[in-house]
């Protein structure tokens, strides 16, 4: 749980520095289509650097084990798809591209995760 609160606030500050590196010192570096590609990246960031907090916030309310999972699910999912899209943007590599749906699924999974880790404690 409190790894998860911790991951959670540091991961949100780090969106907010990928964010602002984006528009700021890549502007001039890479073509429109991948400073797009860098903000799609940063605000899943973002968002699921919130998603991270309130599940460290329900595992501590619930208690639950799946919550946690659910947690550690999306983190990794987080990490693959910000990741390969911060990773393709600023090595040119286009084929990691293939690799972003794999965090995708896993964030998705995260989601559902949750839901179920909820219906069964509450």
């Amino acid at each position: 749980m409190k790894a998860l609160l911790i991951l959670g606030a540091l991961n949100a500050a780090l969106a907010v520095v990928c964010g602002a590196f984006g528009a700021h010192g890549l502007k001039a570096r890479v073509e429109a289509s991948l400073l797009e590609t860098w903000a799609t990246a940063s605000e899943y960031h973002f968002f699921h650097a919130l998603a991270l907090l309130l599940v460290g916030v329900l595992a501590k309310q619930f208690g639950a084990a799946g919550i946690v999972t659910a947690g550690w699910i999306l983190l990794a999912g987080m990490l693959v798809f910000s990741g390969s899209l911060y990773l393709l943007v600023l090595s040119g590599q286009r084929w990691l591209g293939a690799i972003t749906p794999l965090g995708g699924t896993a964030l998705i999974m995260g989601w559902v995760w949750l839901a179920w880790a909820l219906y069964k404690a509450v």
